[in-house]
């Protein structure tokens, strides 16, 4: 079978076109290049394993990547404390650079092997490193990702091309071939999305495979604002099953902590809420059925 030859109009650069065709065409690049990561689902469920397996080991996730790369790996990990629960402490963030605080990110850092040594050195065996560039030939995160191995640490490498040299340096490594960008070289828009997705991935089913998901819910957010509190007291309302006066009453006793108000909300007294967090590792759904067995027992 003969490949299709672009017509003229797919041929039009996108700033030649209409502007509603010019945004279907930047929608259209967005939804395949999302549809990019379904080859990878084997490889982003082993990172998964990866993360999870470190944050319950209390060892680090090292997040590290330059430019537009670089701002995905901030977003996942920026939100690994608020939604998960997960220690800031076992977070890290490597940003060519640094990470910008007046929108600036000077192109020349991503040549920065010397920064990302730096930013390597402090890793240990057991460590996870999470590394992203789009063309899988930066130097930042190849230096990055060689410095890890070095320090044996596990390393998951994300990048846009297959058999890029990136993923060589890997463990576990994540091809996500997208198609060329609509706008040459912006690797902001397709190959940016594509890495988000794979990251939003592996972070939720990690958070998963902790227990810090009960029936799609976030247990183990932290409810340090307004906002969050409420949620909060909506999760303890439909887990256990109480008012909305119960389970305000639950989250206070229980300083905030979504789980632990879970289970006091249940009839657990607060030495048995902590007792049985610690002997299923956190897992809310089996804390809830061994406090429902005990229940049954007493009966």
């Amino acid at each position: 079978m003969q490949p299709t030859t672009p017509s003229a109009e797919e041929n039009r650069p996108l700033d030649d076109l209409p502007r509603t065709e010019a945004l279907r065409r930047m929608l259209d690049s967005q939804v395949a290049a999302a549809r990019c990561v379904a080859g990878a689902i084997a490889e982003i469920d082993h990172a998964a394993d990866a993360v999870a397996a470190a944050v319950a080991a209390g060892r680090r996730l090292h997040y590290a990547a330059a430019g537009s790369s670089g701002l995905m790996a901030l977003s996942d990990a920026s939100e690994l404390a608020g939604t998960f629960g997960i220690p800031s402490k076992q977070v890290r963030i490597a940003m060519a650079g640094g990470v910008p605080v007046d929108a600036r990110m000077p192109g020349d850092t991503e040549d920065g092997t010397d920064e990302a040594r730096d930013a390597a050195s402090g890793m240990k065996p057991g460590d996870v490193a999470l590394v992203l560039s789009a063309s899988g030939t930066t130097p930042f995160a190849c230096a990055f990702a060689e410095s890890a191995r070095a320090k044996k640490a596990k390393v998951i490498a994300i990048a846009n091309v297959a058999r890029a040299p990136m993923l060589d340096l890997a463990d576990i490594a994540i091809s996500i071939p997208t198609a060329p960008e609509v706008i040459g070289g912006s690797t902001r828009l397709g190959a940016g999305t594509a890495q988000k997705i794979a990251l939003n991935m592996i972070s939720t089913q990690a958070g998963i495979l902790l227990g810090h998901v009960h029936d799609g819910m976030m247990v183990n957010l932290v409810a340090d604002n307004a906002k969050l509190r409420q949620r909060a007291s909506g999760i303890v309302q439909r887990i256990a099953g109480v008012s909305e006066d119960a389970a305000s009453n639950a989250l206070s006793d229980a300083r905030n902590d979504t789980k632990r108000a879970v289970l006091l909300a249940s009839g657990a007294s607060p030495e048995a809420a902590e007792r049985l967090l610690a002997e299923t590792g956190g897992r809310l759904r089996d804390c809830l059925a061994a406090l429902r067995a005990n229940d049954k027992t007493t009966n």
